[in-house]
């Protein structure tokens, strides 16, 4: 059996689902993978969104408000509710705490009292930055430590969670990157509008990780539903590097000169929110429990490329 038909096993099917953040990069990958055999509900800030399918729908909420998150709730009728909403700026939650917890910690408890009125199964996604980055691999039942307010607020929220009386999965991801239409920058969107630009880029060179395509956090997530697996799943790319090393990485599938990329210090930035020095991942856990294999580096970066080149033909523009 070819990993495309395993893959294939793994897509739920005849479920009604919800994706907050839907418009986001990841909302986006979720929709285009469960759309054809799924019934999808999306939530997002937006008056409207570009999504569409036989079966979608699209309801512009703010998950802030408990009442009208819940009566959406229960009007959909979920079987599961996928949350990708969140503040992912870590400098932005540093200065603004009380919005980032309001976000990222409140809306998932006003998520789980919503899923307990329709009994539906909620997937949390969380972050690295649960870890102080000071012992990598980090495996599901590695002690968390985090450094920063977004980890603090992504903690607390899969805190929430395991109080609850839920069925429900916590997601930990990392330095996601991909292709959708209207879309935040990504890490690999970043490096590409700079080297588009005249001068040296300076990166990171003291900062470690397992980048993540985007394609292959919701291919995992589907693999998770379909398999009703509980509880904590590090979902990454499967290779570790610096983001210096990336971003060469990068440069070079794209056709740009590497030395263009220069190596510079974390402390040379004076970010206001501290960063874990190396919160990469061990897999073992997607690899035995949902026999997943998530794409290498090489890879991510020709699948990233190939959508990219898709995209502008078919939007036009400058779309990441």
């Amino acid at each position: 059996m070819s990993a495309d038909d395993v893959l294939h096993e793994f897509i739920p099917y005849a479920e009604r689902i919800l994706i907050t953040g839907c418009n986001g990069l990841l909302g986006q990958k979720l929709h285009q993978l469960l759309s054809p055999t799924n019934e999808i509900a999306g939530i997002d800030l937006a008056s409207q969104t570009h999504l569409s399918g036989p079966s979608f729908q699209y309801r512009s909420l703010d998950i802030t408000r408990r009442n009208e998150l819940i009566d959406a709730v229960v009007e959909t009728q979920p079987s599961f509710i996928i949350n990708t909403a969140a503040i992912t700026e870590v400098d932005r939650c540093e200065e603004e705490k009380d919005l980032c917890w309001r976000v990222n910690v409140l809306a998932v408890e006003n998520l789980i009292r919503a899923a307990a009125k329709v009994k539906a199964y909620l997937i949390q996604i969380s972050s690295d930055y649960v870890f102080d980055g000071l012992n990598p691999p980090y495996r599901e039942t590695d002690l968390t430590r985090p450094l920063g307010f977004y980890g603090k607020s992504k903690l607390a929220s899969e805190n929430s969670l395991r109080g609850s009386n839920l069925l429900y999965t916590i997601v930990r991801t990392q330095v996601l990157y991909g292709v959708a239409p209207a879309v935040r920058p990504n890490f690999v969107s970043f490096v590409l509008d700079r080297l588009s630009e005249v001068g040296d880029l300076s990166i990171v060179d003291d900062q470690r990780g397992t980048p993540t395509l985007a394609d292959d956090l919701a291919r995992g997530i589907a693999r998770i539903m379909q398999l009703r697996k509980q509880g904590i799943y590090h979902i990454s790319g499967r290779e570790a590097i610096s983001r210096y090393e990336f971003a060469r990485k990068i440069a070079s599938q794209f056709g740009e000169d590497p030395e263009r990329i220069k190596p510079i210090k974390t402390s040379d930035l004076n970010q206001k929110s501290p960063r874990p020095p190396d919160s990469s991942f061990c897999l073992d856990k997607i690899q035995k429990e949902l026999m997943f294999r998530p794409c290498d580096i090489d890879g991510g970066l020709k699948e990233y490329q190939r959508q990219r080149t898709q995209l502008q033909t078919t939007w036009g523009g400058k779309r990441r």
